[in-house]
């Protein structure tokens, strides 16, 4: 890649963190270019040149948010091992939850008012990998490999464990008494998790 194509993609992962944590706060209805210019430390204009208008990038945020969470899912393969995968999976998700929150809350106000955006996606791009790591699971439980469960509720249940600590930081870190939680917090949780969620497959005695 050219220094110049160096520059642009630099800049629209830039815009792209800023309008995550701008859309997080206000919303989409409430935020504006000006206001993720701001945030982005851009010139409006670059907002308008990389992406058009706010629909656009509003979009591409939320088709980044899901690209982000399915790519922990590819080591969840026949050949891998059952735990180890699965493990992997929970402590990517947690360890997102902890290094993009925002992103997470963009994700859960977009289906909570509708889904009118990200509706597509779940269908065309979300929907076809869940079902196929799912038949990998069912394929482990069939080889006697963990214990039967729903493959495809563990996915909402794992999506539900993790994100919980980023669409509702504020009730954990309240039930906590923490006014942030710190990294041995998220290690807490991390651990909690995983043994929850291991033991309930069978893969931790």
């Amino acid at each position: 890649m050219d220094t110049k194509g160096q520059i642009r993609q630099a800049n629209e992962l830039r815009i792209l963190a800023a309008a995550e944590r701008v859309f997080a706060r206000a919303g989409f209805g409430g935020a504006t270019m000006a206001q993720i210019a701001e945030e982005s430390g851009l010139p409006k204009a670059n907002l308008h040149y990389y992406f058009g208008n706010k629909e656009a990038l509003y979009r591409e945020v939320l088709a980044q948010i899901l690209q982000d969470w399915l790519a922990p899912t590819h080591g969840i393969v026949p050949e891998a091992d059952p735990r180890e995968a699965i493990e992997a999976y929970i402590r990517t998700k947690m360890a997102l939850s902890a290094s993009r929150p925002h992103g997470s809350k963009v994700w859960a106000n977009e289906l909570l008012h509708g889904a009118s955006v990200v509706g597509s996606l779940l269908v065309t791009d979300l929907r076809p990998i869940v079902l196929a790591k799912a038949a990998v699971i069912d394929q482990w439980i069939a080889e006697k490999k963990m214990a039967p469960v729903d493959s495809t509720h563990l996915f909402f249940s794992i999506w539900a464990s993790t994100q919980t600590y980023a669409d509702f930081d504020l009730q954990v870190k309240a039930v906590l008494g923490k006014f942030e939680l710190n990294a041995a917090d998220h290690d807490r949780a991390t651990t909690h998790v995983v043994n929850l969620i291991l033991r309930g497959c069978g893969l931790l005695s």
